[in-house]
């Protein structure tokens, strides 16, 4: 009995305890914060003598460095019987060794330091990333500075990718995702140079010569903007670069005229014919480029159409309502050189794809004619105002979006004033540039699949042109 008695006190104390701390817990509902205040972070900016320019970031957390080279230069500006020069050229900089460094040898020297050397060239820009200890960086340095300046472009290496790339051609339509994505950019950008795509008997025109040609013209210090951040002094690193940069001389760093792509004058239905279950279905059209004074608030109405996942309108419709796909959203690329394309995109099985195509030309056609929801456009800038600190997650991201900001020629103040902007976007703003900047009337519509499995002819949305997927 007595021992009851001193649980039951135990058990009442407890209670009362529970009790009162419960009592000292405000409500979650009646909490209050002060507004999120978030800075763009700075990084400074130096010039060499041979005009390169060079933006710092100094991060003492970790003892790494690490560099990232834009470099004006791109498939854009490859000749047209010689789609594919760029990219190879971007591959074999790095795989091809340097004239000072055998290719088996660099290889095996950055295995042992623990540090990469990464190139690449795409449609705009090229690329030529390095990252080391800090321990390492003068050697790492010395070999990044003779990839970027003097690579061998070796003859077996340059052989080797460019058997790669055609095998990768031979096996490209294997996928018809990507089928579906390359017809339909090679039809928006029809007749302009982010149009072509590497094939059999470009790629075959190539030789090593091209590849040494090429990056004669278009690598030259005053062409490259490098993005610097780790555990180094300012003093040192600039006196480092100086050092293994300096007998760079400049070139002609004016980068070829290549005129704006022209619009698709009407709508047009491609079917690529394949054996499969499910339909790849793709649509789009012509979009804008970073200086369009309507970006942001082409951005929140994206976000609420397509672009904004499970809140958008073509998830919510198209795969929660109707469960006809597992995925289906938008894009509107902002171009930076170029103007970019608005696309629409889903899968779904060959027995819904015109009721699926019916629909999303439904949703987008809607976003033209009337106001969207106060929720709507409450979640949408809220999801991009607070996603965009995530491109600042360390010091690599920060000065390498102040790099790309300069290399594109983004106008200044443009990262500071984004979320204003995007909070300032309307209600009225959103249909105002829906009705500008979507035309659904005007769209190209890509279909990958089997049509005599389709649940309607595809000439139910117009005159059908089949495609090879070639």
């Amino acid at each position: 009995m007595k021992n009851l008695l001193v649980i039951l006190v135990i058990l009442l104390t407890f209670a009362t305890s529970a009790d009162s701390r419960a009592a000292a817990l405000p409500d979650p509902r009646t909490l209050t914060f002060p507004p999120l205040a978030f800075q763009v972070p700075t990084a400074e900016r130096v010039v060499l003598e041979n005009g390169m320019v060079v933006y710092l970031l100094e991060d003492h957390e970790l003892p790494l460095i690490s560099i990232q080279a834009y470099i004006g230069a791109g498939s854009v500006y490859e000749p047209a019987d010689k789609t594919g020069l760029a990219g190879l050229t971007g591959t074999v900089l790095r795989s091809g060794g340097t004239t000072a460094v055998p290719a088996e040898a660099l290889d095996d020297e950055l295995e042992f330091m623990a540090s990469a050397i990464e190139s690449g060239i795409g449609a705009d820009a090229g690329s030529l990333s390095m990252s080391s200890l800090q321990k390492n960086f003068d050697r790492t340095l010395e070999l990044y500075a003779q990839v970027m300046t003097a690579p061998a472009f070796r003859e077996d290496r340059f052989v080797q990718a460019r058997n790669r790339l055609i095998e990768a051609i031979r096996r490209e339509n294997d996928d018809p995702k990507e089928v579906g994505d390359r017809e339909l950019t090679k039809a928006v950008y029809q007749g302009h140079p982010l149009g072509r795509h590497p094939s059999f008997e470009t790629v075959g025109r190539i030789s090593r010569d091209d590849l040494v040609a090429f990056h004669r013209r278009f690598f030259h210090p005053d062409n490259v903007i490098l993005a610097v951040s780790g555990d180094f002094d300012r003093k040192e690193i600039i006196a480092r670069l100086t050092r293994v940069f300096g007998h760079w001389r400049k070139g002609d760093a004016a980068l070829p005229p290549i005129p704006p792509p022209a619009p698709v004058a009407k709508p047009a239905v491609l079917l690529v014919k394949k054996d499969i279950n499910q339909t790849v279905i793709r649509m789009g059209h012509l979009g804008i480029d970073k200086n369009n004074p309507d970006l942001h608030a082409i951005y929140v109405m994206n976000a609420i159409l397509g672009g904004n996942g499970f809140n958008s309108r073509l998830m919510s419709v198209i795969r929660e309502k109707e469960g006809l796909a597992y995925n289906a959203g938008s894009s509107f690329q902002a171009g930076r050189r170029f103007p970019g394309t608005f696309e629409a995109e889903t899968e779904t099985k060959a027995g819904s794809t015109a009721r699926t195509i019916g629909l999303m030309r439904e949703l987008i056609t809607g976003m033209t004619r009337e106001l969207v929801s106060d929720a709507e456009l409450s979640l949408a800038k809220e999801t991009i105002i607070n996603s965009f600190i995530f491109g600042f997650t360390n010091a690599a991201s920060v000065v390498g979006q102040k790099a790309r900001l300069e290399y594109y020629g983004y106008p200044k103040g443009y990262l500071e004033d984004f979320r204003n902007r995007i909070a300032r976007v309307t209600k009225e703003d959103v249909l105002r540039v829906a009705r500008k900047y979507l035309h659904p009337d005007r769209m190209v519509l890509v279909v990958v699949g089997d049509e005599k499995r389709f649940d309607q002819p595809l000439s139910t949305f117009g005159e059908v042109r089949e495609v090879e997927g070639k």
